[in-house]
């Protein structure tokens, strides 16, 4: 049975020493459950890594602080045994920050945002469905505090315990109505899809591309865009701050188009720091310089998309397909776009598959998805 009763645990301690966080660790080993979430500070920092780990069973909580006692070796391998169920509220980014910062992948997990998913919940915060199973209330004013300073004040350390103070209760809540609607196999699939969850490798310096906009720039203002991202990361990495705390991307794009050349031409940049035209006008300057200066033929261009052969029935197979994504969304009440993605979608359109054998043969299709509308995906292709 998926579900297991458990209490609220009771105020959580705060451990800084390695010593206090071993001993900790090694009290909670034989934990049937585990609840875990990570803070980090993306929004203040360049490089984001974990400043706090919070830990929850169901009779004790704790957060550790990984600045004062490095790496926990003891989580990590409960995290990686399946002795423990592990719990975490929408797990993706937590697993990148463990893997990127202790090489850790979790296994045996639980993600209560999945399981609200797989229910047809559309409000799946942590706060909403915490209000929704366990009428608790939490306050969310530290949502986008800097967990990187210290040392951190005691109401900042009671927030950050309610990420894990309640998840096994509401996880045991999701648990019994996954079971009662016939979906927990659904959940299970997803969760051990979740396992080995980390950052590709860059995509050899090309970032710049995917940021939103830089598709309306020339190829010219492209080679500026460039120089200039180039350039705000590095002093964004220097500073150990947030690129968007450096400059924002509407102001490169502008910089791009406009092509400043003196710092008072910089001044009118709108939205341009005053502080950065101060100390560092003239490496903005040098960073415009430098795409000007790229050779016509040498111009930065957008990778083509790959080339499909569209025969004259395809947008009528997605038409058919999306229609049966619809169809299924209302009768199972999930939301269209979490049931099968567009993408998936036109991936079935061009292999047209002719059984349900080959549908599955589709890449990230579920065994849950086939199973719930298979015949109907296979015919719609016809």
């Amino acid at each position: 049975m998926p579900g297991r009763a458990t209490a609220l645990p009771p105020e959580p301690l705060y451990i800084d020493s390695p010593e206090d966080a071993d001993k900790f660790l090694a009290s909670v080993g034989e934990a049937p459950a585990v609840a875990v979430d990570t803070e980090g500070a993306s929004f203040h920092r360049f490089v984001d890594r974990i400043y706090l780990l919070q830990i929850s069973t169901p009779t004790v909580s704790a957060i550790l602080d990984p600045l004062a006692i490095g790496k926990p070796a003891r989580l990590g391998a409960l995290l990686e045994s399946s002795r423990s169920e592990t719990v975490f509220h929408d797990a993706d980014y937590d697993l990148r920050l463990l893997f990127q910062d202790y090489g850790w992948h979790a296994r045996r997990l639980f993600d209560t945002r999945v399981a609200a998913q797989l229910l047809g919940i559309r409000s799946f915060g942590l706060a909403v469905l915490l209000e929704r199973y366990l009428g608790i209330k939490l306050d969310k004013k530290h949502q986008r505090a800097d967990w990187s300073m210290r040392p951190l004040p005691r109401d900042m350390l009671d927030y950050a315990a309610q990420d894990t103070m309640h998840l096994l209760p509401l996880r045991d809540r999701l648990a019994e109505d996954l079971e009662r609607m016939g979906r927990w196999e659904w959940a299970r699939e997803e969760f051990d899809r979740l396992e080995g969850t980390r950052w590709e490798a860059g995509a050899n310096g090309e970032g710049y591309q995917r940021i939103k906009g830089a598709h309306d720039l020339t190829r010219r203002e492209l080679a500026l865009f460039r120089e200039l991202v180039a350039w705000r990361d590095d002093v964004a990495r220097e500073l150990d701050r947030a690129t968007f705390r450096v400059a924002g991307n509407e102001v490169l794009l502008e910089l791009a188009r406009v092509a400043p050349r003196t710092i008072d031409a910089l001044r009118e940049i709108r939205g341009m720091p005053r502080g950065i035209v101060e100390r560092r006008g003239a490496d903005v300057l040098d960073a415009i310089t430098r795409g000007l200066a790229v050779p016509d033929d040498q111009l930065p261009r957008f990778p083509k998309a790959q080339r499909w052969e569209r025969d004259s029935d395809f947008d009528a197979r997605v038409s058919r397909l999306r229609a049966v994504r619809e169809s299924v969304a209302q009768r199972l009440d999930l939301d269209p776009g979490f049931l099968i993605s567009r993408e998936r979608l036109e991936l079935i359109a061009r292999k047209r598959p002719t059984t349900i054998e080959e549908l599955g043969e589709t890449p990230d299709l579920r065994r849950w998805q086939v199973q719930a509308m298979g015949k109907e995906l296979v015919g719609a292709t016809r």
